[in-house]
């Protein structure tokens, strides 16, 4: 990108096993993205799938608080556009979080976009 910002993903598909939709489990450790000093990150937006039978939600997390839910309905997929909400300042801790119903178990597919900025 010309005016040096950088693009981040986090994505990838991977398996999981709700433990109830009131408590999110981190969905895998390469999901997880700290601002690096002096810059600051913006999402852009975030894509899902999931392959199970039940409504499921993928939460990104900022500094270990729940910051937006994503649900994603059963052998559905969503896309959200974020553009540009809000700033990520450095040394903000991202993470995604799947919440599943007890017992549910399949696999989630997971693209969030972000530019980072010098």
């Amino acid at each position: 990108m010309s005016d040096g910002s950088t693009p981040v993903f986090l994505q990838g598909p991977f398996a999981f096993e709700g433990k109830g939709h009131d408590e999110p489990l981190p969905i895998d450790e390469s999901l997880r993205y700290v601002v690096p000093a002096g810059a600051t990150t913006q999402p852009v937006y975030f894509r899902g799938g999931n392959s199970t039978e039940d409504m499921i939600s993928v939460v990104l997390f900022r500094d270990g608080k729940p910051m937006r839910y994503f649900p994603i309905a059963a052998k559905g997929a969503t896309h959200v556009a974020l553009r540009v909400v809000e700033d990520l300042l450095a040394d903000s801790v991202l993470e995604l979080f799947v919440a599943a119903p007890l017992g549910c178990s399949g696999t989630v597919v997971v693209d969030l976009g972000m530019v980072q900025v010098p």
